[in-house]
């Protein structure tokens, strides 16, 4: 098995979830060799007694190929950190999903993207603010990208499509779960369209927890997340935090200030989101960038029959970098000149924490660098 087929392994064992796969890579081992663990030497790691005792069956290679067999046949496509595909955008939020599983039109990650969230009981004028803004956007060849859920994230999905636009709905559920139910014909209507995404492996039921973490894809698609309507503790405005914190645009549509719907958007905007009347508010904000990215065309890669395979060099290929992103090439010239410390990369590079932090973990998976003790970084 490959590196990206362990990982995907990992991401679905019970009892991992992203902090443990992160320290797992923070060790500078082969994920190739995780499958020949024994318990004992995941205990080692700090791994709870039943979840060591489970990995070994987790990984082995008839576990992980059969899901992966599944997962084609139900037509479902999976990228992971280490594939050229991952969205760049993603890469720089905080906790980057390690695996995503997608339906539909998976080119539609590399395309200008704008996130759109409001609440789920919506005004009528929330409702027809948000149509207007979609069909602006959509003419301009932007990606819509909202949750599917009630309300305004439904209104964004259904305006898309009628103006025969592009969108994402990111789901916190398994790719295969509907939520709510009654979403089931625009999920399809999506899924033929559009892209479906999560990072929850088939089967995974709505929970409280996923939700939120789910609003920080949309908010790592997108370049920048527009609130329509939300209240003082409406879920969508998790996504305008999650956007702040990636230093992503967020967007506010004002509403009456008698409205409990209009509490939200207007607290956004006293915390200096930008505020929205029309959709050139928004486009204005991307104008010398946005015909470039939308004119691109995007060719889907070729699947090999269970997952797109890793374009990756194998590790020791140093003397060619041009398959790293530019971000990680910054950060790879810097380390050329020497071991450095992470303040000392990131006076270097002028790259925010979180952005750093993320290129680091990027070019660990990739082995180009590793990290010694006292977070001093270098060349492999």
């Amino acid at each position: 098995m490959d590196e990206r087929h362990v990982l995907i392994g990992l991401h679905e064992a019970p009892g991992i979830g992203w902090k443990r796969i992160y320290g797992i890579l923070q060790q500078h081992v082969d994920l190739r060799e995780l499958p020949t663990w024994s318990a004992g030497r995941w205990r080692s790691l700090g791994m709870p007694e039943k979840v060591a005792q489970a990995l070994p069956h987790e990984l082995s290679e008839a576990v992980i190929r059969e899901k992966l067999v599944r997962y084609n046949n139900l037509d479902i496509e999976i990228i992971t950190m280490m594939d050229d595909t991952y969205p760049l955008l993603m890469k720089e939020i905080a906790q980057p999903p390690w695996v995503l599983y997608m339906r539909g039109n998976s080119t539609l990650l590399q395309s200008f993207c704008i996130g759109m969230v409001g609440t789920r009981v919506p005004t009528a004028y929330g409702r027809r603010v948000a149509e207007l803004l979609v069909q602006g956007l959509t003419a301009k060849g932007i990606t819509v990208v909202s949750g599917l859920a009630r309300g305004i994230d439904s209104t964004c999905h259904e305006a898309t499509l009628q103006a025969h636009g592009q969108t994402i709905a990111v789901l916190g559920t398994g790719v295969d779960v509907i939520y709510p139910p009654e979403n089931r014909l625009l999920y399809e209507r999506i899924r033929e369209n559009g892209l479906i995404v999560s990072e929850y492996p088939l089967g995974t039921r709505p929970s409280p927890g996923t939700f939120p973490q789910r609003n920080r894809i949309i908010a790592g698609l997108s370049h920048g997340s527009i609130v329509v309507e939300a209240d003082e503790r409406s879920g969508s405005l998790i996504t305008a935090d999650f956007a702040m914190e990636s230093n992503r645009d967020v967007f506010a549509v004002p509403g009456p200030i008698t409205s409990p719907k209009s509490k939200g958007t207007l607290s956004l905007l006293k915390q200096g989101a930008i505020m929205v009347t029309c959709a050139d508010d928004i486009i204005n904000e991307y104008d010398s960038r946005l015909e470039d990215l939308c004119d691109k065309t995007y060719v889907k890669q070729e699947d090999n029959g269970i997952a797109n395979t890793s374009n990756i060099p194998p590790s020791g290929d140093l003397a060619n970098i041009s398959h790293l992103t530019e971000q990680e090439k910054t950060i790879y010239l810097i380390l050329e000149q020497g071991d450095a410390t992470i303040d000392e990369i990131q006076a270097k590079s002028n790259f925010d924490f979180g952005l750093l932090h993320t290129v680091l973990l990027s070019l660990i998976i990739k082995k180009q660098i590793s990290q010694c003790s006292g977070a001093v970084y270098t060349l492999i």
